[in-house]
């Protein structure tokens, strides 16, 4: 985890200590078979062991992202201050996992997977 301010350059020092590590990630057992069924549950299990991982982990974050918390800041003095989640850098097939949605399902809204590529005018509901 780091700040979104920070210079590339000191965030990629290990000596400046501008990252921290919340968890890590573990890695469930794997299924025996190789069925579809069985393909399908470890699927099911990866993606329910990695949310559970983050809600656990975000959790404290949820209340001091709507009520805030003061800090004490560089110039000195206490600012209230509001940590939210900005972004979250993964490609598609985790976005697909951690929404819980088929990996030929698109992550933002619910159009239908076979009119992915088609009329990129036309507008979808987008996913809660």
């Amino acid at each position: 985890m780091t700040i979104g301010n920070i210079r590339s350059r000191t965030r990629r020092s290990p000596a400046k200590i501008a990252t921290r590590l919340l968890a890590l990630l573990p890695v469930p057992q794997r299924s025996t078979g190789d069925s579809a069924c069985a393909n399908e549950a470890q699927w099911q299990t990866n993606s329910d062991v990695l949310r559970a991982l983050f809600n656990l982990v975000l959790a404290p974050l949820k209340q001091v992202a709507r009520e805030g918390m003061v800090i004490d800041c560089a110039d000195g003095k206490p600012h209230l201050w509001f940590p939210i989640l900005w972004a979250w850098i993964a490609d598609h097939a985790v976005h697909a996992a951690l929404q819980g949605i088929g990996t030929k399902s698109c992550p933002k809204c619910k159009v239908p997977w076979q009119e992915r590529r088609g009329d990129s005018q036309r507008m979808y509901e987008t996913r809660d």
